[in-house]
């Protein structure tokens, strides 16, 4: 009777962690990619709602995204940057998570 008691609180085995630590620190990206779908005036709106960018700032990244096909918008932690893409997402923007080189 005290064998399978004794089975039973024996220290539970490790798994492997589903992230390395080196994936959680690095800064993570949010890119913007250009679509043909989209006005350059709504871009420029979601910019200023979704980051809280001015005019100036928002069309300057509205800009990149139209003239080189991307723009990154938003540099960070890997969590914020998930939300930010789902945010954009709701929006109907084409948008990635890239980590930073």
């Amino acid at each position: 009777m005290d064998a399978p008691f004794l089975a039973a609180t024996e220290s539970p085995a490790i798994e492997q962690k589903t992230r390395a630590e080196e994936e959680l620190d690095l800064p993570w990206q949010v890119v913007v990619h250009n679509d043909p779908i989209n006005l350059m005036s709504y871009v420029t709106m979601v910019f200023e709602k979704v980051f809280g960018f001015n005019r100036e700032k928002a069309e300057k990244h509205m800009l990149e995204v139209h003239r080189e096909g991307r723009s990154i918008v938003w540099s960070g932690f890997r969590e914020r940057a998930e939300l930010y893409v789902q945010q954009l997402h709701g929006y109907l923007l084409l948008a990635t998570l890239e980590r930073a080189r």
